[in-house]
């Protein structure tokens, strides 16, 4: 049996995972939580909540189930804590690849994060298309990085992750290995720098074109069709290209949206280690 402490165990990710974990019989799971919402949220599926000191002791493996700005004072305070050769498994790559936790050379540090449900997986039934998350209802695949440890800790970690984001009904459908610095690029700088900037100016320009008289309705249904047409063709799903009007009016447009350099200065290493520290609070250290 696998001895596991799950730290933050109440909150959004913890409870995910413990929705995860709860019912398999291969973990020992303690749970670790100490604001009154994430114990109450344990206490809605029936778990209770172990003293972190007791956790520590017994854990093999511990689960960073916090925001990234607290990953570096946890650690700091739990590493030395830990019986040789545990694992500690983050759930995002900043505070790794910000350096922000310290490392024992007879621990393991193992990071991995779901890609969420693909955007074009056909799914009819209603539970499966608002899995947004994924793990619940819906598959999907996920990323993994060995950051510190023996090469042979690699399958270990990732045999801990396909069980911490799928379950029985929504299995993990590939598990993606790649390094930490190479998972820090697809988030924080991919898909929340540069996706969700898009994404959110996408839903001003919708505003805008209510502002200039647009039916509202008319606009979300209007929107939503081409973005999924849009997103098709782009990715090479749809079988077909842009019309020659389309194609004019992005060669027009790309200019005055974008930088020229926008590139350089979003899907740059040296600005990704800028956004880490930032995120995990590590420039004030």
């Amino acid at each position: 049996m696998i001895k596991l402490a799950l730290m933050g165990a109440g909150g959004k990710m913890g409870c995910r995972i413990a929705d995860n974990l709860k019912n398999l019989a291969k973990y020992q799971v303690y749970y670790v939580e100490v604001s009154e919402q994430g114990v109450a949220n344990l206490r809605q599926r029936g778990l209770e909540v172990t003293p972190q000191a007791e956790a520590l002791d017994k854990a093999e493996v511990v689960v960073l189930a916090v925001p990234d700005r607290l990953i570096g004072r946890i650690t700091h305070d739990i590493v030395p804590k830990l019986q040789p050769r545990s694992m500690i498994i983050g759930l995002d790559p900043a505070a790794a690849y910000a350096g922000v936790m310290p490392i024992r050379d007879d621990l393991t540090y193992f990071v991995t994060h779901p890609c969420h449900p693909v955007l074009f997986n056909n799914k009819a039934d209603p539970e499966q298309h608002i899995d947004w998350f994924g793990g619940v209802y819906t598959s999907q695949p996920i990323v993994c990085a060995l950051h510190h440890g023996p090469e042979e800790d690699y399958a270990r970690g990732e045999a801990l992750a396909i069980d911490l984001y799928g379950n029985a009904s929504a299995p993990v459908t590939k598990a993606h290995r790649m390094t930490v610095e190479q998972m820090a690029i697809l988030e924080p700088a991919l898909a929340e720098t540069f996706a969700a900037t898009c994404i959110t100016a996408i839903k001003e320009a919708f505003e805008e074109a209510v502002r200039m008289g647009v039916p509202r309705e008319a606009a979300f249904d209007f929107l939503m069709g081409h973005l999924r047409i849009e997103l098709a063709i782009v990715f090479g799903f749809a079988g077909f290209s842009f019309s020659d009007g389309a194609k004019l009016a992005i060669k027009q447009a790309r200019d005055r949206i974008f930088v020229p350099t926008w590139k350089e200065s979003v899907m740059d290493l040296d600005s990704l280690r800028q956004s880490v520290a930032e995120i995990t609070g590590s420039l004030a250290r």
